[in-house]
């Protein structure tokens, strides 16, 4: 697909244009209405047909959770582990900016199948949890209070260290929007045993220091918006002398690591960062 198709939808999510301007400049660039429809099919998900992890599979028992969260906030999850019982690492599963779809349910199975007890977090508990509507999702997200939600993840780590059957380790994976927050927990969880950020924007230099979990972070080639912060952010770890791994996978677009987006899935380069994140998750939680 034409680079400036994918340049032109990562506009629209993330700056964000309403739909309608989208869908004018998108049917201006490729030339009709009917080679915009087509375009749009291979850049919006589909869940359905991108699902790795049945919602039914056997080995994996699955529930809704609550737990407190900030200044009175009641916070929802979707819970995931395998039957089997034992203690076990716990890994935090952080959405993108059009909160808890079934597309990071999906990873959140994957986690668990992994043998990991994984909670996908519901950023928008408090607009009553993720719509339906991708639009109204990320309309929400803008809505959020960034301190209270930074809050409200914190909390979901506490959440899982107190449950009988986590092991004490933690851990958390997030993507784009979620690969922020995740770089955030970082900088303000010193409990913190591991975390993977996939393409998203960096901590404040200052907050670096506070590190204590292991880093990992992926990044798109071709993403330039959020690798315009790569330097400042790998200068300060260096400074900080903060263990960490990066890596940037050339060629590939943000949210490349989304099955769910043909258009801007890579599956070499996210078959390679998931690899990487369950070796990491093996050393620093089991």
């Amino acid at each position: 697909m034409d680079q400036r198709i994918i340049n032109l939808f990562d506009e629209y999510t993330h700056a964000p244009l309403t739909r309608q301007e989208f869908l004018e400049r998108l049917t201006r660039l490729v030339g009709s209405t009917a080679l915009a429809a087509t375009a749009l099919a291979a850049l919006e998900p589909g869940y359905a047909q991108a699902a790795t992890v049945a919602t039914t599979a056997d080995d994996l028992l699955t529930e809704t959770v609550t737990w407190p969260g900030a200044t009175g906030t009641t916070m929802k999850g979707y819970l995931v582990q395998p039957k089997k019982k034992k203690k076990r690492g716990a890994v935090v599963v952080i959405h993108e900016n059009r909160g808890l779809t079934p597309h990071i349910q999906d990873v959140t199975r994957r986690v668990a199948q992994a043998g990991y007890l994984a909670l996908g977090v519901d950023a928008l508990s408090e607009f009553g949890g993720t719509p339906a509507n991708e639009d109204e999702g990320r309309t929400l997200i803008g809505k959020l209070d960034a301190e209270k939600t930074l809050q409200n993840y914190l909390a979901a780590l506490t959440y899982l260290r107190q449950r009988p059957d986590c092991n004490g380790r933690t851990g958390c994976v997030g993507f784009c929007w979620g690969g922020a927050m995740a770089n955030k927990l970082a900088t303000h969880d010193p409990k913190l045993d591991a975390a993977v950020a996939y393409y998203g924007t960096q901590p404040k230099a200052e907050d670096v220091p506070n590190i204590k979990a292991r880093l990992l972070l992926h990044y798109a080639g071709l993403d330039e918006r959020v690798n315009a912060g790569i330097p400042a952010y790998e200068a300060a770890l260096k400074a900080a002398n903060i263990p960490y791994q990066l890596y940037v996978y050339e060629g590939v677009n943000h949210a490349f690591n989304n099955d769910t987006s043909p258009a801007r899935y890579n599956a070499a380069a996210a078959q390679l960062a998931w690899q990487r994140t369950l070796e990491l998750f093996k050393k620093q939680l089991s």
